[in-house]
């Protein structure tokens, strides 16, 4: 092996029923470098990342670590050589500190105690400069700072290649730039980062070099500098692809949604309208009150007063079977806990929130649910053996779409989209924008809330701004600028933004 090549990869190759996970794959990591892995939505990318971890076995290939050879890796083995991964669901034990999270199972001489390890934390802390202390008990943290604790535990373990997968998904952006930093610092130690996103500008950034999967196979590995991003999305999906939001052709019409004064969970005196054939976007920081104020809406969270008017009338709201009653959709932000059931099948999903339709004399009529179920895969390409397949071994993309043909089959006239795009692939996310559009221009009001800035701006025809759970105001598609958004989620007047 090269003395460069810290990680190498050869002829990987796992197959799960009915699925070519990753076919003959081969890969080579520099020490030190950063190298991004992207790919759509069941590429292959999440199969690789567990091989390489030890979570999972190939079954062919050689995976070469520092110049041993091995068959497959097992967690311990990949922990001796400084495998670390930072997952996008977190691994954290929420009662306990950010100090006994971080050390957690590690040993120091003959004693143990707090304050050992938290004074290790601080300088750990300090060294990357994060603001946290280290007594702080985890499960109060934000998600960007759970984020950061992942990462610090994981460079506690003398890592030497760090897996990060999907790691900007909960931050701001200045926590992204403090993410982007610990990078820098973590390239010059010498230590691999093998950096998965969806997030294209993020690799232009900081990656050095790319490696392209599609369909569990191994297209390209490019220098970063060498290529563009149009080129990279073509390479990701095998097609001409451009990434673009889709014109909105019809006028809005007449107020399918008002809420006046909402408040209650975090938020205070929310005002504004939607109407049918309009995409409304809410924008904010993270913690702003943007979920909050979906959460009110649907009726999972208790409002204090306010009201939500529904095509003219008040709507009765208790909890989110009344807002499917009163014709509202919900996409939420965390498809894999609150969208859908992991265990459960594609079909069963898909049928959730409409199974009483389906039934005679209290009996499931299984013809009409195979063919609405048929129908649902087959119009938004969700992509599965066979719709008895469960829900947890289909990629993000499939997935959300999965959550979104549920939705779609209770036939809701009002459809809240929350963070609709988040973790999934270029492909999946202009077929998600595609289907957005078309059930404008059939009538039915949206909402989306989005972290992505150029997501709200693309899809959008006016944007609602929130601030610390107060409503800042709107901007039209007209006066969109994302200096002037930006600003008002800040908390700042528009005479400050002008100056």
């Amino acid at each position: 092996m090269n003395d460069n090549v810290i990680l190498s990869l050869k002829n990987i190759t796992k197959t799960y029923p009915g699925v070519i996970a990753l076919n003959d794959v081969s890969i080579d990591f520099i020490k030190g470098e950063v190298h991004a892995l992207v790919g759509e939505n069941g590429a292959g990318k999440s199969t690789l990342i567990k091989i390489i971890s030890g979570a999972i076995a190939p079954d062919m290939g050689l995976i070469e670590v520092q110049g041993k050879k091995y068959s497959h890796m097992t967690p311990t083995i990949a922990k001796t050589h400084g495998v670390e991964v930072v997952y996008q669901e977190f691994n954290l034990v929420e009662p306990l500190s950010v100090a006994e999270n971080i050390y957690l199972g590690q040993r120091f001489g003959t004693t143990f105690s707090n304050k050992v390890i938290e004074e290790k934390t601080k300088k750990l802390l300090d060294q990357f400069n994060i603001d946290l202390d280290p007594a702080h008990i985890v499960e109060g943290l934000s998600p960007a700072q759970k984020q950061l604790v992942e990462i610090c535990k994981s460079i506690s373990h003398d890592s030497k290649i760090l897996i990060l997968d999907e790691p900007t998904a909960p931050l701001t952006t200045s926590e992204v730039e403090t993410l982007f930093r610990i990078i820098g610092d973590l390239k010059k130690k010498g230590i691999t980062i093998i950096y998965i996103s969806h997030r294209l500008e993020e690799i232009f950034r900081i990656a050095d070099r790319v490696t392209v999967l599609r369909d569990g196979q191994y297209i390209t590995s490019l220098k970063t500098e060498e290529t563009t991003r149009q080129q990279l999305v073509s390479l990701m999906v095998g097609r001409e692809v451009k990434e673009s939001y889709p014109a909105r052709n019809k006028m809005p019409q007449d107020v399918a949604i008002e809420v006046r004064n909402l408040t209650g969970n975090g938020v205070k005196d929310i005002s504004f309208k939607v109407r049918k054939g309009e995409i409304f976007g809410l924008a904010g920081l993270v913690g702003s009150g943007r979920t909050e104020i979906v959460s009110l809406i649907m009726g999972s969270a208790p409002k204090d007063h306010g009201e939500i008017i529904i095509n003219g009338k008040e709507a009765n709201i208790k909890s989110p079977s009344d807002a499917i009653r009163y014709g509202i959709g919900l996409i939420p932000e965390d498809r894999k806990f609150l969208g859908c059931l992991q265990e459960c099948s594609v079909s069963f999903n898909i049928t959730l929130a409409t199974i009483k339709k389906l039934c005679r004399f209290s009996v499931i009529n299984h013809r009409k649910e195979q063919e609405l179920v048929k129908d649902y895969i087959e119009k938004l390409k969700i992509k599965t053996p066979s719709m008895k397949q469960e829900v947890k071994n289909l990629s993000g993309g499939n997935q959300q779409k999965v959550v979104l043909a549920k939705s779609m089959a209770a036939e809701p006239e009002i459809y809240i989209f929350d963070e609709p795009t988040r973790g999934i692939d270029v492909g999946a996310k202009q077929e998600i924008y595609n289907l957005m559009n078309n059930l404008a221009d059939q009538g039915k009001a949206i909402i989306i809330v989005s972290s992505d800035l150029e997501e709200l701006m693309g899809m959008s025809d006016r944007v609602g701004v929130i601030y610390e759970g107060s409503y800042r105001g709107e901007v039209e598609k007209k006066d969109f600028d994302s200096k002037l958004i930006i600003g008002l989620a800040s908390g700042m007047s528009r005479e400050e933004i002008k100056c």
